[in-house]
């Protein structure tokens, strides 16, 4: 199928928006960022790092999975920008990142699952 390069000219709008429209590549990315935010292991991840910097191991037991499951998911989300560590001593801490697209996803996550913040 060939791509539809004529456009009927509706209004101005249309190609304003046309001209102020992302490159696909950033369409990519937040596609990944809603792909990784989908899995409902991610996600219980991402809620509770949205309130509480913590450990593997009590991701690793909230969640209810073995630390080496929980950290394959934590450098998914790692990668993604969306969560930060720190090392203290032997261990890794795990949290929020301070990033735009990271506090969107805690506010969504807040607002799905109808409650306030306690930090």
């Amino acid at each position: 199928m060939a791509n539809c390069t004529h456009f009927h000219n509706h209004d101005d709008k249309e190609q304003t928006l046309r001209l102020k429209m992302p490159q696909s590549s950033d369409f990519e990315k937040v596609s990944m960022t809603f792909q990784l935010i989908s899995d409902p292991t991610r996600l219980k991840i991402l809620w509770f790092l949205c309130h509480h910097e913590t450990c593997v191991n009590n991701i690793a037991a909230t969640v209810e999975m073995s630390s080496p499951a929980v950290s394959h998911h934590l450098r998914l989300l790692k990668q993604a920008g969306l969560i930060s560590a720190r090392r203290d001593g032997k261990e890794m801490y795990y949290k929020l990142s301070d990033t735009p697209e990271a506090l969107l996803i805690h506010r969504a996550i807040d607002d799905v699952f109808d409650i306030q913040c306690p930090l």
